[in-house]
């Protein structure tokens, strides 16, 4: 069949299709870069005008005793759906960077005797500079392992795996479930990092016995440009969750300004310091664009939006021009990675023929299919341009 009379029909059976109108996006442009910098809701602008005018603007520091305060718990219990958890164990502070040392420090001060952190080696570079520093802070050795190596990696010395459940550079999605079972058959904890997958997946932390993940909100949850990132601790380890970041935010009672730390009950003990109020609140109002969404339907269209870009660029770029990176299997998030020797060049082009994805270094071009809004039409119309430029070139 004719990829347009295809992609039309694809479209026009999507149950996701309605809410591409709940974004703010530029006619003519194809956004494929949600992995990286997820579209603006609609709603956000008209919210953020209101937190301004009424709440800084109205109530001035009375906002902090009428909402701003809990307002990391409450966005936090808003993401927690979306990652397979049930209330109370997720919070939104800080950035993911922050949140990872939380999250290692924690882990190894919970494994005492064991020196060991095993890193995903393809890891995204931040966690591997914090899980580096964490290493050097605590006295423990750090070993960056492919993931299909932990079987032969994980022993008795290893305390915490810090693993991507999506593959930054390739799209690769890791298996959760087997590989969470088979840290914790080691002895060890898990801390998953959700970057690339909140917000397109299926997420069980709760059902999969994770012991700590990490994510940003900026990327498919459309947080917005430098968005809270979020964490989650399982129920069962908060109350021996030995946060190093002792802030003020984190205190059982932050407002008695007592000189001793006390930690908080609960996931508020991971805050530390003062909320990033108006990113939290417009990260808030975005999540509202899930409401009623199943993420099970987002999965399914992101599978196929995915498998039929791939399909485009095998149908419509001659053979060899470009190798997909990116799993043809289910084994894949949502996003479509290609190697091409001129990417960085390529992918200048495409942004400003207006098909925009990124580029990763070194020959790496990256399309991020966000299913709450990109088409199918949308997916056909980026593979075409990239046939024109790398076949014109």
């Amino acid at each position: 069949m004719d990829l347009t009379v295809r992609a039309a029909e694809l479209d026009a059976a999507d149950p996701l299709a309605r809410l591409r109108a709940e974004f703010d996006l530029p006619p003519g442009t194809v956004y494929l870069d949600g992995n990286s910098l997820g579209a603006p809701p609609r709603r956000v602008a008209d919210q953020m005008g209101r937190v301004v005018r009424e709440q800084w603007g109205g109530r001035l520091i009375r906002s902090w005793s009428e909402g701003w305060w809990e307002a990391p718990q409450r966005v936090g219990e808003r993401i927690a759906p979306l990652i397979g958890a049930v209330p109370g164990q997720v919070v939104v502070a800080d950035s993911t960077s922050v949140n990872i040392f939380k999250a290692l420090v924690a882990a190894v001060r919970l494994a005492p005797g064991r020196r060991e952190i095993l890193v995903d080696a393809a890891t995204f570079p931040t966690d591997g500079y914090i899980a580096s520093s964490v290493a050097e802070l605590t006295g423990t050795v750090l070993r960056a392992v492919d993931v299909d190596e932990l079987p032969t990696a994980l022993g008795e010395r290893t305390a915490v795996a810090l693993l991507n459940h999506v593959d930054y550079r390739t799209g690769r999605l890791h298996d959760m479930a087997a590989v969470t079972e088979l840290v914790h058959a080691a002895g060890a904890r898990v801390v998953w990092d959700l970057c690339h997958s909140v917000g397109v997946l299926p997420i069980a932390l709760d059902a999969l016995g994770v012991d700590l993940a990490v994510g940003c909100t900026y990327k498919f949850l459309n947080g917005g440009p430098g968005a809270p990132a979020f964490l989650y601790v399982r129920r069962d380890l908060q109350e021996t969750f030995d946060q190093p970041l002792s802030g003020w935010g984190g205190h059982r009672e932050p407002f008695a300004m007592a000189p001793d730390y006390v930690p908080a009950e609960g996931v508020e003990r991971a805050r530390c310091g003062t909320p990033d109020i108006l990113s939290l609140l417009a990260l808030e109002s975005a999540l509202e664009v899930w409401d009623g969404v199943a993420l099970a339907d987002v999965r399914a269209k992101g599978l196929s939006l995915t498998g039929f870009f791939i399909e485009c660029v095998d149908e419509l770029l001659p053979p060899g021009t470009v190798e997909v990176l990116t799993p043809r299997d289910e084994r894949r998030g949502h996003q479509v990675s290609l190697r091409h020797e001129a990417a960085e060049a390529v992918m200048t082009e495409l942004i400003k023929r207006e098909v925009i994805g990124d580029f990763r270094a070194p020959n790496v071009l990256r399309f991020g299919f966000a299913p709450l809004y990109v088409t199918y039409a949308d997916a056909l119309h980026a593979a075409r341009v990239l046939a024109d430029i790398v076949t014109t070139a």
